[in-house]
């Protein structure tokens, strides 16, 4: 999977959490503190965010029980700063 790919997964990932509302990119990337255009690329590909490369090896390598369980514990570390 690319990165453009994973930015499209996850966009439309939140969408549907939001009962299928639909989400500008300029409201993502405001939402993810970025400029329109650096989201922007990243969903077409034509910038690829090396740390996302890397987390998503990361992610790769741990089953989905672990993925559940440290994304959770992500949610809980943005959600006490």
């Amino acid at each position: 999977m690319n990165s453009s790919d994973l930015f499209n997964l996850l966009h439309n990932a939140v969408e549907a959490q939001n009962f299928g509302k639909k989400i500008s990119q300029k409201e993502m990337a405001l939402t993810l503190g970025l400029s329109m255009r650096t989201y922007q690329d990243w969903k077409l590909g034509n910038a690829k965010p090396q740390a996302s490369v890397a987390v998503m090896q990361l992610l790769n390598m741990l089953d989905d029980e672990d993925i559940i369980r440290v994304v959770r514990k992500i949610n809980r570390l943005g959600s006490s700063s």
